[in-house]
């Protein structure tokens, strides 16, 4: 980055003016205050900051401030079952008061924040005004972000107007501990430093603050642990600004030294001062943005909801960090404890593959460097090889709570830890995408290679051969969460045979290009060629639940005999249909929670013989309720890329409302960052129809009636391309940013692209 650049030519408290950059929200709803927290949050991948309000020490507000940082996990607290993200000291904290013309000093009430989402900044801005009778006139101007140039470091700036004379102002900025359950070792005027209880990790903080007047510092503030206080006396026309710059460190162990970094991450920042760290934050979105925006034209709000799933994908990810993955609602809140799930391989890693390679070889590393913990949880239930943990945290241990409280209060035994078992594959299956975009051979030798064989080891001996001559999987639970216990699910089943297929054939990839790496990893990990045989015998005999008569996959054995439930009967509930029927008939019944069946559709379509692929989304879209985030997003890329528009921008639209519709459930737990990334490929890997090839990248375009335009860029094996899709026109476009020559296969032609504009006449 370059610290050259210090100055923003902007007004830094105001939002992009194009309204497709930015979110707005003039509400007041208290009861809706903990989903707008999390939907204004800021991230970078380390840190993450909800937008809640700067709470004072009277303590008014139901909903605490919340900071976290990434990895931070611990089983801290009396009711602690299983490791959580960990949210750490409060540092937006701040507190007006002033002299009434009579009686005491007392706090200042300000009206209800109006809130801007500047997506293409990464700042969150914000307006209020002093509605308290009788006092001095005040409003303030804030924003706050995290900074993508150097994600150890926090910005809050507030500009503080008065216009009235003669009044005795008081402004305290402080931060508040008491929160948090990590363990104090120190706490001074500018830095602290805590642990946590269990797990041994460290946590440093340094900070500094400033009060200016036409850039010039009012006064010596009076000082206290993490604490600032500057009283003056107001002019008319007064504009002071406070900035605030705090740095966070994370160690994993209890070395020390994390404090000595914080103070340096700190004084780097403070040498270019708050608007250089503003402009190095913007100049680092910019750049993100280039690489990784979609612009649509002829839906306005698509387009906004486009972006606003970009804007938390690039928020959620840090390349630089490979021992901290993505939860399941990012760092905007704390459903799910922060523990990551197949969504992040399955919904996240497509996205950073194809415009952020550093980024998806950062999140497949962090299960690389959780293999040991996936090898012993297959050990410890009987198998060989490595069975992934479900939720994982810091380790890889399995981190799935045993039991959970069901709708009705009752006490459900969750068996998703033991039973979901597809997870195994679905690591395999992002790792197999990103070397086939990357061609990152560094990556598959040191990593990618090893959880290809010990994931296919696991399948190998989960799929037990009976006397009927077939490979079977029995005790299991597919992507479908309301029924458990089943025999032969087919994703899981299907998933397994790629799974395994994909692994011999990166060991014959091994033996050819690179035989002494072979050598060397065949024998650490006693892989033998009669177990590679084991393997091709095993994908060749496993049951997928294939009909070919129907053309129709089974979900599982003895699927289609259950009780077959019309859900238009139900359409316009507003609880899930487990809630609606109990959880008994439920299980009974063919209603599926999400995307099963259509979810091995939408990752493996070649598995679907010609004219299967309508029969089985036609059957399956009808029987599910749609009771996870998840589903809509995988139906909204099955129908696009089958060229059901109209079913696709629906499924399109209800993703989106999850987490952008003021009427829908509340999402105070965070944002549902895998429908996030179901966005970005619905409209790319969906509607513009790319995949990833062998040769090269192939496009099937079929854009809904309403897109006049779709246009993106993507990374593959080293080069940059822009893609440009005219509906109008019936042409795709694309240029060759960078790299070399390629083949692009556009409705099933081949195209050699170079360094120029290739104009594609296409159908569509």
């Amino acid at each position: 980055m370059n610290r050259d650049l210090i100055v923003t030519t902007h007004d830094p408290f105001e939002a992009t003016e194009d309204p497709a950059w930015t979110l707005a929200d003039d509400s007041c709803d208290r009861l809706r205050e903990g989903s707008r927290e999390a939907r204004f949050a800021v991230s970078n991948g380390f840190l993450g900051v909800r937008a809640s309000r700067a709470m004072n020490r009277e303590g008014l507000l139901e909903l605490p401030p919340r900071t976290y940082v990434a990895g931070l996990f611990d089983t801290a607290g009396p009711n602690a079952l299983v490791s959580a993200l960990v949210p750490v000291v409060d540092w937006l904290q701040l507190e007006f008061k002033a002299d009434r013309r009579a009686g005491p000093r007392e706090r200042i009430a300000l009206s209800p924040r109006r809130l801007r989402l500047d997506m293409k900044r990464g700042v969150l801005l914000s307006t209020s005004e002093q509605v308290t009778v009788g006092e001095p006139g005040l409003r303030l101007r804030t924003f706050h972000l995290v900074s993508l140039a150097e994600r150890s470091i926090g910005l809050q700036v507030i500009e503080l107007a008065t216009d009235l004379a003669g009044a005795t102002v008081s402004f305290e900025a402080f931060a508040d501990e008491t929160r948090s359950s990590l363990v104090r070792e120190r706490l001074e005027q500018s830095d602290g430093a805590w642990h946590t209880s269990q797990s041994g990790k460290q946590l440093g903080m340094a900070i500094a603050a400033g009060l200016q007047s036409d850039g010039t510092s009012v006064g010596a503030p009076l000082l206290g642990p993490f604490s600032w206080t500057w009283r003056w006396s107001s002019h008319e026309g007064d504009v002071l600004r406070f900035y605030r710059i705090v740095s966070f460190v994370r160690a994993d162990d209890d070395r020390p030294g994390v404090l000595a970094q914080a103070h340096a991450e700190l004084a780097r920042t403070e040498a270019i001062g708050w608007r250089g760290v503003l402009a190095e934050h913007e100049a680092a979105w910019e750049t993100r943005w280039v690489q990784s925006d979609v612009v649509i034209t002829g839906d306005p709000g698509m387009q906004q909801a486009l972006r606003f799933a970009i804007y938390q994908l690039i928020g959620a990810a840090n390349p630089a960090d490979e021992r901290v993955s993505i939860g399941a609602r990012g760092l905007t809140g704390e459903d799910y404890h922060g523990h990551v799930f197949w969504d992040t391989e399955i919904y996240l890693v497509p996205f950073y593959v194809m415009t952020w390679p550093e980024a998806a070889r950062a999140l497949l590393m962090y299960r690389f460097h959780m293999l040991d913990g996936a090898r012993a949880k297959a050990a410890r239930m009987g198998w060989r090889g490595a069975l992934y943990a479900w939720e994982s945290a810091d380790t890889g241990d399995e981190t799935t709570p045993d039991h959970v409280v069901g709708p009705d209060r009752q006490i459900i035994e969750l068996l998703s830890g033991k039973q979901e078992q597809h997870i195994s594959a679905d690591v395999a299956y992002a790792v197999w995408q990103y070397w086939n975009a990357t061609h990152d051979e560094a990556f598959l030798l040191d990593a990618g290679a090893e959880i290809l064989f010990e994931t296919a080891r696991f399948w190998s001996s989960r799929a037990t051969l009976e006397g009927d001559g077939a490979r079977h999987i029995r005790g299991i639970i597919g992507p479908d969460e309301y029924h458990e216990n089943v025999d032969d699910n087919a994703f899981t089943n299907v998933m397994a045979r790629w799974n395994m297929r994909r692994a011999l054939e990166t060991a014959q990839l091994l033996q050819e290009r690179w035989p002494a790496q072979w050598d060397a990893l065949s024998r650490r990990l006693a892989l033998t060629a009669t177990e590679l045989g084991e393997w091709r015998e095993a994908a060749d005999t496993i049951v997928t639940g294939f009909d070919s008569n129907t053309g129709l996959y089974e979900q599982f054995a003895g699927y289609f005999l259950l009780e077959d439930i019309d859900l238009s009967a139900y359409a316009g509930r507003s609880v899930p249909m487990d809630v609606v029927l109990g959880r008994e008939r439920t299980q009974r019944s063919q209603i599926s929670k999400q995307a099963d069946v259509v979810a091995l559709l939408g990752l493996l379509p070649e598995e679907f013989p010609p004219g299967s692929a309508e029969a089985n989304f036609t059957y399956y879209e009808a029987r599910c309720g749609h009771g996870s985030s998840l589903s809509a997003a995988m139906h909204a890329l099955v129908a696009a890329r089958l060229g059901q528009r109209d079913a696709a921008i629906a499924f399109l639209e209800a993703t989106t409302d999850i987490d952008l519709c003021s009427t829908h459930a509340a999402i105070e737990g965070g944002i549902h960052v895998a429908a996030q990334g179901g966005v970005w490929m619905t409209a790319v890997l969906g509607f513009a129809g790319l995949t990833l090839r062998d040769d090269g990248l192939g496009f099937a375009p079929r854009l809904p009636s309403a897109w006049t335009t779709l246009r993106f860029n993507v990374c593959w094996r080293g080069r940059r391309l822009g893609v440009s899709i005219d509906a109008r026109e019936r042409r795709l476009e694309a240029v060759l940013e960078a790299g070399d020559a390629m083949i692009l296969t556009v409705a099933g032609r081949g195209h050699a692209l170079a360094h120029v504009s290739v104009p594609l006449d296409i159908r569509f």
